[in-house]
């Protein structure tokens, strides 16, 4: 039988599922292992929880502990996704390349596991006292969790002077952008008969005109499972 790492023992004592897995996982690619653990509580535990769980999710498509999303991953489309220890070696090789893609930016690499995107605020969570967070904030929180509070700069660092609470900043900024955004939407002017092509001598359009799509809602912020 395998002795448990010191690390696998620390986070299995906060209540992390798969520990040994995670920070197996988390030893090869260099990542924080409670970095790591966070994304499996934020994926399949929920909000106060520090277990992931070995499921199939999002429809069908969120596959494991890290719900690897098979429209984007072929590994998701193998039987090897459900094995904790394959799934968790792949979720945190994508967040490896991530972070070395976005400068060791935690937050931006996270944002781009979840929707695609590094300034998208992903998969909204509201937490048990009613703070709602974007996806990275969310696994940020998870991590302040764990006893990790804020990580930034290198792969996996932490920076401890900066409160879990203040993750939210971001996240409700953007929503304020995209209100703001919302708010010139509601401006627009339809255009009049006299704008539009095709009347015929009565002012009457000789075709069908779909008012509703001269609105288009295009706000994809909130992306599908590491969408990338």
């Amino acid at each position: 039988m395998n002795e448990i790492s010191p690390i696998a023992r620390q986070l299995s004592n906060e209540g992390v599922a798969f520990a040994p897995e995670i920070a197996s996982a988390a030893g090869r690619h260099g990542v924080d292992p409670k970095l790591l653990a966070a994304v499996a509580a934020q994926e399949t535990g929920g909000p106060g929880s520090n277990a992931g769980h070995n499921i199939v999710g999002d429809g069908g498509h969120g596959h494991g502990v890290f719900q690897i999303d098979d429209r984007y991953h072929d590994f998701a489309r193998t039987a090897a996704v459900m094995d904790p220890a394959q799934n968790a070696d792949y979720a945190a090789g994508m967040i490896s390349g991530l972070l070395q893609s976005f400068g060791g930016d935690v937050h931006k690499a996270l944002s781009a596991y979840n929707a695609g995107d590094p300034s998208a605020i992903g998969t909204i969570t509201e937490w048990m006292d009613g703070q709602r967070l974007g996806y990275a904030d969310s696994v940020l929180r998870h991590c302040a969790q764990l006893g990790e509070p804020i990580p930034s700069g290198a792969a996996g660092a932490v920076n401890s002077s900066t409160p879990a609470a203040d993750t939210s900043q971001t996240a409700l900024d953007q929503i304020m952008q995209q209100m703001a955004q919302f708010s010139a939407l509601q401006s627009f002017q339809a255009p009049s008969y006299a704008q539009l092509s095709g009347l015929d001598a009565f002012g009457h359009s000789r075709y069908d005109v779909s008012y509703a799509g001269l609105l288009t809602d295009d706000d994809s912020s909130q992306g599908d499972s590491n969408g990338i």
